[in-house]
């Protein structure tokens, strides 16, 4: 019996471990643009320097644990929508917003966000100018003029 009980608990330790070393061996996140604040790519305005496509809305819901719980922070509720973009294959998260927490029947205080999830376009690149084209046409030599005598 003491046998079979320290098994069960090998068994719980290994299913508990093996998530966490995957989530370890993911290394650092390479992300096209970085909100420097909470540290993923969301926004709570549009980017406006580059083009990208609208891969479609995302939205979140951060629950309070208790009622003693501090409310979601803003850097919690972006990696919440962040999560989901990701799963959309999105370069980050535009227009995010989220409002006051609310106390539901099934939680403390829930905080629900959204946002846009876009995907970056290409931009074609521009051909560099030749030197020919860059260099400014030399002016051509004065054609000489004709003398003309004119009595006088």
């Amino acid at each position: 019996m003491h046998m079979m009980r320290v098994a069960i608990g090998f068994c719980v330790a290994a299913a508990v471990a093996s998530p966490l070393m995957a989530a370890a061996k993911k290394g650092p996140a390479n992300f096209v643009v970085l909100n420097e604040a909470v540290g993923v790519p969301v926004f709570p305005n549009d980017i406006t320097d580059r083009p990208y496509k609208v891969l479609g809305e995302v939205k979140a819901g951060v629950r309070k644990a208790t009622i003693f719980s501090s409310e979601a922070s803003q850097e919690k509720i972006y990696k919440e929508l962040w999560e989901r973009a990701e799963k959309l294959g999105a370069d980050a998260v535009v227009n995010a917003r989220y409002g006051e927490s609310r106390v539901s029947a099934m939680s403390w205080g829930q905080t629900d966000a959204t946002g846009t999830a876009i995907k970056f376009e290409a931009v074609p690149a521009t051909p560099e100018a030749t030197p020919a084209e860059a260099a400014p046409a030399e002016a051509s030599p004065a054609e000489p003029q004709e003398a003309t005598d004119t009595p006088g």
